[in-house]
């Protein structure tokens, strides 16, 4: 790949160009991977040395360079998954095979691996935050040419390999010639549409194709009958069925419904989310009915078919003599009618190929699904059973997991909202003129009394302001959506900044007002959207269950709750609690957020489902999902789990079918695993344990202080961080509808957390993932003197946390990968754009000092001086990979010098500094992958 973008540079800006980034890449690989002294310098000079046109040039061979490299490095995964399973070796963990053979060893069955599955819920979520920088049409790019690379490993001709080779050259120097950044600012339908060529890459094919799979692999590991001796087989058909039926891995969406913090998202946004979702599966089913009607060429003269099929057949618009004895084709010509309709009442204004005529629209996805398995039981009693898997299975489980909707789509608001729309509802309606200004006891006891009342508090005679009139609009939208694309459209409705029970209540209350919350037919009331609270900061998690105790107890609250199955789902923020108190604070906190609520739901009898708001950077939540799920407290998966899938990490993990199928895989095991086999630790080690939390929360109040200390108590750091990071430019680049600030100030508190952790990561400092940990050990192993002993004693103490307690390895394990990304070297470039000396230098050493704290204590730790040992092959792609990101970095940081220069100079800002920074930005979040 490295050598055809060569070619490609060489021939589009000739040889010149070709040898200055010829020259800089030796140098660099020579620097990295000999630690040549003299080759760091020669580096810096040829740097300093390119013209403007040569930077940008230079830049964009690297970027390009990086993003080429993924493409590499997804095939090469590939490539080693099918060597391994052509060799029959042992399946590894994170996949399901080996999760159920992990079930199988600790006596689960069949019948009860299959009942878990029918009542699961598994949902990764995805998000638009403003960290994913690439453009539609670069992914695109991207995406064929990964297509054509996994095609030069299929056995070709020497002909074909060079023709295949010649396109993958020909699509790199599209990628040349195309636009990397964006010149407007990208808008919710922007973000909209980039999420849904994910769904056309990998979920509409791979989703339902894994579910076959998973299939396959229950029946295979627990066959018919019990090994155990058991009468009862533990696989009947009537256990196969309700998985069949079972959609436990579901797509969710925040793009378009998330209105906390975004002007731009609104009723309209979510309508157009969900017009476009629709018509994104109506055309996969379309295309899919199509296909089948050509393959499902069975004629009557050879086969007979049963009364429904006759019967369906009948019903077609077609009435061609020619496929008078074609009744499948006949059928599928009604259905492809029915759906076409169905797709433009539903919104879709461009459908490829029109129906043969006119035919009623599907009320609901369900009947949809009855047509399909007339087919399906027409061709299983007549000799057709091999014709339903290669389609027609896969298509009526897609309708299964997808509907008519598409994915689930979450509304977001923050709290203090609500509040201010309901004191302006109260106040009109008489009720109560300052509802802000209650106790919270008073609010509580005036929002109950509310939603018990038969009347409303809104009139169409009073006048209102723009923000309430928005927010009731948003929960009007919200119904009419669920009355069209069905219930699962749109299902729960998440609080931002949740403090006290009145933020949830008040939510009940709007939903009332709007027609969502309605008397049952049976006498309870029915709330249409689940109200989950999103506890974010650390002092919310500390209080989380104690909010839900008080909410679970109140006994409107609990008819509710027992109306939505006796489930109650809470989210956990992990970027802001990370942000405001580090990340081992942050990762303590949530742990013990998680533990108290499992036994606040327990006493309830309550049904706890966890959704955890991770982000791409291991200080935002992010690292491997299977470690993740496995390191969570005991009770707390239970077959319930929703997740986030943000920024850059979208495309690594769903950019590449293969992969992205493997990711979704990943959690269905890591679901199976955490909820059905028993906690090791907690079975072996109950006082180990009890001992390991302990010290763990010695620990996180010792890095909670000497954070706090650094980011929000050191005089001079918010200076610091805008001054050595590029979170200014950042702001001003095109690749997001959220602004990076909550207000227009430079408040490390008013910062968003994402663009926080964006800005360490481009400098190569990744702060939020490992700050502090040096200090808590050293603090904690140093507190009673330097006694060798006793802190040997605490070492082994530490030792056995990390070899026993699945916690504790995983915080280690995420915090060695950051650390492997981490470049203090590079890091002191940007510390030279500090312009205080001082202040620049007491900052610095102090990050410095902690840094080799931190590696040192891990070290010892784990036994282990390099860093990802027990990964070789991402420590391995990681090395490769600096080479080609410290001229991006060392760019980036000279033009940073020249653009902040021109502006303080009063200047007239540079069209081509501007663009070679933000063209580094995207460089280097390419080649760090996980940095949104």
């Amino acid at each position: 790949m490295g050598r055809l973008l060569g070619d490609v540079i060489r021939e589009q800006e000739g040889d010149i160009v070709f040898d200055v980034v010829e020259t800089i890449r030796q140098t660099a690989v020579r620097f990295r991977r000999e630690s040549d002294v003299g080759a760091a310098k020669e580096l810096d000079q040829l740097l300093k040395k390119l013209t403007r046109d040569q930077t940008n040039s230079v830049v964009r061979a690297f970027s390009y360079f990086s993003h080429l490299a993924n493409i590499a490095e997804d095939q090469h995964h590939n490539r080693r998954h099918r060597a391994h399973l052509l060799a029959g070796s042992p399946e590894q963990p994170g996949g399901v095979t080996y999760a159920l053979k992990q079930l199988d060893q600790a006596g689960v069955s069949g019948a009860e691996v299959r009942k878990f599955l029918g009542d699961a819920l598994i949902s990764p979520v995805l998000t638009a935050h403003p960290t994913e920088v690439q453009r539609k049409s670069i992914l695109d790019a991207e995406g064929e040419i990964a297509r054509l690379l996994a095609q030069r490993d299929n056995p070709l001709t020497p002909k074909e390999r060079d023709h295949c080779t010649a396109l993958i050259r020909a699509r790199i120097a599209t990628l040349w010639q195309t636009r990397m950044l964006r010149y407007s600012k990208l808008t919710v339908v922007d973000e909209i549409d980039n999420a849904l060529s994910y769904y056309r890459i990998t979920f509409l094919r791979e989703l339902p194709a894994l579910y076959d799979d998973i299939e396959s692999q229950i029946a295979t590991q627990f066959p018919s009958r019990s090994r155990r001796g058991g009468s009862a087989g533990a696989s009947t058909s009537a256990d196969a069925a309700a998985t069949d039926a079972a959609s436990y891995l579901q797509m969710g969406s925040w793009i378009g419904g998330d209105r906390d913090g975004n002007p731009n998202v609104n009723a309209a946004t979510m309508q157009q989310a969900l017009i476009r979702q629709s018509t994104t599966i109506f055309d996969f089913y379309l295309e899919e009915v199509h296909a089948l009607g050509a393959e499902l060429s069975i004629s009557t003269l050879m086969v007979d078919i049963s009364e429904a099929l006759s019967t369906l057949a009948k019903g077609s618009p077609d009435q061609s003599a020619h496929r008078a004895d074609e009744p499948y084709r006949r059928a599928l010509i009604g259905i492809y009618a029915r759906l076409a309709a169905t797709a433009r009442k539903l919104g879709a204004v461009n459908i490829l190929r029109h129906e043969v005529g006119a035919a009623p629209h599907y009320p609901n996805a369900d009947v949809f699904i009855a047509d399909l398995q007339i087919l399906v039981d027409s061709l299983t009693a007549n000799h057709g059973t091999a014709l339903i898997k290669p389609r027609l299975a896969g298509l009526k489980r897609a309708v299964q997991i997808f509907g008519f909707h598409l994915a689930t789509l979450d509304l977001r608001q923050s709290s203090d909202v609500h509040e201010r729309v309901l004191s302006e509802l109260f106040a009109h309606a008489q009720v109560e003129s300052n509802y802000a200004g209650l106790s919270e006891t008073e609010k509580v006891a005036l929002l109950l009394a509310e939603i018990d009342q038969p009347r409303l508090l809104f009139s169409p005679y009073n006048n209102y302001s723009a923000e309430t009139y928005s927010e009731l609009t948003v929960l009007r939208a919200a119904r009419e959506i669920r009355d069209r694309y069905g219930a699962r459209a749109i299902r729960n409705y998440i609080i931002s900044h949740t403090e006290a029970v009145s933020d949830l209540l008040e939510v009940i209350l709007l939903q009332k007002e709007m027609g969502l919350l309605h008397p049952g037919a049976a006498g309870p009331a029915i709330m249409e959207l689940m109200v989950v609270p999103l506890f974010e900061t650390i002092p919310d998690l500390r209080v989380a269950a104690d909010i839900m105790a008080q909410w679970m107890a109140l006994p409107q609250v609990a008819q509710l709750i027992k109306q939505q199955g006796s489930l109650q789902e809470v989210m956990l923020g992990y970027s802001d609690s990370n942000k405001d108190g580090g990340f081992l604070t942050s990762t303590w906190e949530l742990y013990k957020a998680e533990t108290l609520l499992v036994k606040v739901f327990d006493r309830a009898g309550i049904k706890l489902r966890l959704f955890h708001g991770r982000g791409g950077t291991v200080g935002r939540g992010g690292g491997p999902s299977y470690q993740a799920i496995l390191a969570q407290p005991a009770g707390t998966v239970q077959g319930q789990i929703r997740l986030t899938e943000q920024g850059e990490t979208i495309a690594s993990k769903f950019a590449n079918p293969e992969i992205g199928r493997r990711n979704l895989e990943t959690l269905v095991a890591a679901t199976l695993e955490a909820s059905l086999t028993p906690p090791v630790l907690e079975a072996k080690h109950t006082r180990a344990l009890a001992e390991y939390e302990k010290v763990m929360a010695d620990l996180s109040d010792r890095a909670y202080a000497a954070y706090r200390n650094l980011v929000y108590e050191t005089p001079g750091f918010t200076d610091y961080f805008f001054a050595s990071t590029p979170i200014a430019e950042i702001a001003a680049l095109n690749i997001g509808s959220r602004p990076a600030s909550r207000k227009s100030t430079q408040r490390i508190e008013d910062l968003r957390a994402i663009p926080w952790g964006f800005s360490w990561g481009q400098c190569r400092l990744l702060l939020p993932g490992w700050y502090g940990f040096g200090s808590a050990v050293g603090e904690w192993m140093e507190e009673d003197g330097a006694d060798k002993a006793a802190m040997a004693k605490k070492m082994t103490i530490l030792r056995a946390m990390f070899k026993q307690w699945p916690f504790f390895a995983a915080l280690l394990s995420n915090m060695d990968m950051v650390l492997s990304k981490t470049d203090m070297a590079v890091a002191s470039r940007y510390a030279d754009l500090v312009p205080d000396k001082k202040l620049r230098k007491t900052i610095f050493q102090r990050m410095l000092g902690e840094h080799e704290r931190t590696i040192g204590y891990l070290n010892a730790i784990t036994g282990s001086k390099d860093r990802l040992a027990g990964n070789p092959l991402l420590a391995r792609s990681i090395k490769n990979r600096f080479a080609y990101l410290d001229p991006l970095n060392h760019l980036q940081v000279e033009l940073l010098k020249r653009h902040r220069a021109n502006a303080k100079a009063g200047r007239a800002l540079e069209e081509r500094v501007q663009r070679g920074i933000h063209l580094t930005i995207n460089g280097i979040a390419a080649g760090l992958r996980n940095s949104g």
